[in-house]
C-alpha cells in the first residue's frame, strides 16, 4: 500500500473519531438541559444549545466543537509534517461530527467544526469567514443564513489566501453544509427560521 494514502487514511479515521465526539449532547446533559435532541430543532451544535437559554453551556459547545477540528488537524500536521493529511483530518472531523457513529450516523450540520478547520488549516480564511459570519448574524439575526453564506464565501477566500487545495476543501465542506441546512433553507424562504436567541421548547 503506497505510505501516502496510508497516512491521509489514517489522517482522515482520527478526523473522523474525533469530529464525531457530540459535545452538545455531552455538554446539556452536564448542565442538566435533557437531552438535546429533544429540545428545539433538535441538532446537537450550539445554536440549539442557546436555544435552552443556557448562553455558557452555548458557548462552551461552540469552542469543543470547532476545537475538534483544529485539532484533528493541528494533532495530524504535527505528527506527519504533511499539510495535505492536514486537510484530509480536518474534511474526516466534519463528517464525524455531522455523521457520528455513536448516534447511528444522525449528527449536527458542522458549521463549527469547519470553522475550526479553516482557521487550523489557514488562518486568514478562518477568520474570513468567521467575520462574514458575525456581520451576517448581526445584520439578519438568523445563524443558519449568517453559516450559509460565511462558508459559501470560503472557498474564494481560500483561493485568494491559501492554495487551489484548500479551496477545494472549503468548497466540499460548503457545500456539505448548504445540503445538512436544507430544511432551514426552506424556513428561510418562508419566514419561518427562528433568530437568535429566541428559545425553542421541546420539539
Amino acid at each position: 500500500m503506497n505510505e501516502t494514502f496510508l497516512i491521509h487514511a489514517l489522517a482522515g479515521l482520527g478526523g473522523y473519531l474525533l469530529g464525531a465526539v457530540p459535545f452538545g449532547i455531552v455538554i446539556a446533559r452536564l448542565f442538566g438541559l435533557g437531552d438535546l435532541r429533544q429540545i428545539g430543532s433538535g441538532n446537537i451544535g450550539a445554536t440549539n444549545v442557546l436555544r435552552t437559554g443556557n448562553k455558557f453551556a452555548a458557548a462552551l459547545t461552540l469552542l469543543l466543537d470547532s476545537g475538534k477540528g483544529a485539532i484533528a488537524v493541528g494533532i495530524t500536521y504535527l505528527l506527519t509534517q504533511d499539510p495535505f493529511a492536514g486537510l484530509a483530518a480536518g474534511f474526516w472531523a466534519v463528517m464525524g461530527h455531522n455523521f457520528p457513529i455513536w448516534l447511528k450516523f444522525k449528527g449536527g450540520k458542522g458549521v463549527a467544526t469547519t470553522l475550526g478547520v479553516l482557521l487550523a488549516t489557514a488562518w486568514p480564511v478562518g477568520l474570513a469567514a468567521i467575520g462574514t459570519w458575525i456581520a451576517t448574524a448581526a445584520v439578519f439575526r438568523y445563524s443558519s443564513l449568517a453559516a450559509l453564506i460565511a462558508l459559501a464565501a470560503a472557498p474564494a477566500y481560500a483561493w485568494y489566501f491559501a492554495t487551489p487545495q484548500h479551496a477545494l476543501l472549503a468548497g466540499l465542506l460548503a457545500a456539505l453544509a448548504w445540503v445538512r441546512h436544507h430544511e432551514n433553507i426552506r424556513r428561510l424562504l418562508k419566514g419561518e427560521e427562528s433568530k437568535i436567541g429566541k428559545k425553542k421548547k421541546v420539539a
